[in-house]
C-alpha cells in the first residue's frame, strides 16, 4: 500500500469511519470530525464500503492516453534491445523519438547494457590451510612530485608536470611506482613492497622475498594464483616458480573477480594507506607502508573472518604465534 504523504486516512480508518456510521449510528458528519477528514471524503468511503468496493486509493492515471506508445511497440523496443542495439538505433530503425525510446528503456530497466548481462552469482571460496593459495597481483601508483600530491587528492593535475624530449610527444616526468601485492588466501594475511617496475625479475625477487616473509611465519606456500599479466606469463617466471616447487594458476582473461581477494586487498590498501591522506613525497608514503600492513595484519578487523585480523586467523589454523613484525 503506497499512501501519499499528506493522507489523513488509510484504509483500516476507512472502513472505521464505515462501521460508524452503518453499524454504531453515528452521523456522518460526527464520523468525519472523530478522523478528521471532511464530510463529502467520509461519505465517499462510505460509499464504497456499501457497495463492496476497495478502500485503497484509486490510480490517478486517466484511463485513456490516446498518444500513449502501444505495447507492441514496446514489446518491439525490448526485443531489439535484447540485441544489444543502441536506443539510437531502434529510435531510427521504428521511426520514432529517440527520447520516447529511452524513456520505454528506462522504464523496463534496460536503459544501460549492463543490465541485458546479469550479474554472476558470487563464487565465494577459501582454502582449508594456510600456504594452500595465496594470490599475486601489481598496482601501480603515480609518484608524488616535488609539486605535491596528484589530482586525486588536491582535484588538479599542475603536480604532474610534463617535459618535452627531441622527437619525443610529451610525457609526465612525474612517473609510477608499482606496489606489489601477495595475499594468503585462508588466513589474508598480506605482504606487500612498492618496486619500481612489474618486469619479470622484479615479479620473482618479490615472490622470494614473500616466501620467506610467510616461511618464518611457519606457513609454506604451495599453489599462486595471478591474473595474465606480462611479468606472470614470462618464461622466466615460470622457471623460477618450478625450481621453487610451487604450482602456477592463472585466472580466466578478463575475469578479476577469480582472483578477488588480491583485488579486494588492493581496494582496502589505496583507501586505508596510498590515498588515506596528502604525503610530501613518494619516499614518505612508502615509509607509511609497514605500520599499516603492521596494522591490518595483526590488528585490524576483517570482515570475512568474524571481526579478527589475519593474525588471529593463523593462529587458529596453524596453532602457533606469528607474533607483530612485518619486515
Amino acid at each position: 500500500m503506497r499512501l501519499h504523504r499528506r493522507a489523513a486516512t488509510c484504509p483500516n480508518s476507512r472502513a472505521l469511519i464505515a462501521r460508524r456510521v452503518d453499524e454504531q449510528g453515528w452521523s456522518l458528519r460526527s464520523a468525519a470530525e472523530a478522523a478528521g477528514v471532511s464530510e463529502p471524503t467520509a461519505r465517499k468511503w462510505v460509499r464504497r464500503a456499501r457497495a463492496g468496493e476497495s478502500l485503497e486509493d484509486r490510480s490517478s492515471a486517466p484511463r485513456r492516453i490516446p498518444h500513449r506508445t502501444p505495447p507492441e511497440r514496446v514489446e518491439a523496443i525490448e526485443a531489439l534491445r535484447r540485441l544489444r542495439m543502441s536506443a539510437v538505433e531502434i529510435a531510427e530503425l521504428l521511426g520514432m523519438a529517440l527520447s520516447t525510446v529511452s524513456a520505454w528503456l528506462r522504464r523496463i530497466g534496460l536503459g544501460r547494457r549492463s543490465a541485458l548481462t546479469p550479474p554472476e552469482p558470487p563464487n565465494r571460496y577459501e582454502r582449508a590451510r594456510a600456504g594452500e593459495l595465496v594470490h599475486v597481483d601489481v598496482k601501480r601508483l603515480a609518484r608524488i612530485s616535488a609539486r605535491g600530491a596528484g589530482h586525486r587528492m588536491v582535484g588538479h593535475r599542475r603536480s604532474q608536470f610534463k617535459v618535452r624530449r627531441p622527437g619525443q610527444p610529451p610525457r609526465k616526468a612525474t612517473g609510477y611506482e608499482f606496489v606489489h601485492v601477495c595475499v594468503d588466501d585462508a588466513t589474508r594475511l598480506a605482504y606487500v613492497e612498492v618496486l619500481p617496475d612489474e618486469r619479470a625479475p622484479t615479479a620473482i625477487g618479490f615472490f622470494r622475498r614473500a616466501l620467506a616473509w610467510f616461511a618464518e611465519r611457519g606457513v609454506r606456500v604451495e599453489r599462486v594464483m595471478s591474473d595474465n599479466g606480462s611479468c606472470y606469463r614470462s618464461g622466466l617466471h615460470a622457471i623460477a616458480l618450478r625450481g621453487l616447487g610451487i604450482r602456477h594458476l592463472r585466472t580466466r582473461p578478463y575475469r578479476p573477480r577469480t582472483n578477488g581477494k588480491a583485488e579486494r586487498f588492493i581496494q582496502t590498501l589505496l583507501g586505508e594507506w596510498a590515498y588515506a591522506r596528502i604525503y610530501g613525497s613518494s619516499a614518505e608514503r612508502t615509509r607509511g607502508l609497514a605500520p599499516w600492513l603492521m596494522h591490518y595484519n595483526f590488528r585490524r578487523p576483517h570482515g570475512s573472518l568474524r571481526h579478527r585480523p589475519p593474525g588471529a586467523r593463523l593462529i587458529e589454523l596453524n596453532g602457533n604465534d606469528v607474533g607483530g613484525n612485518y619486515s
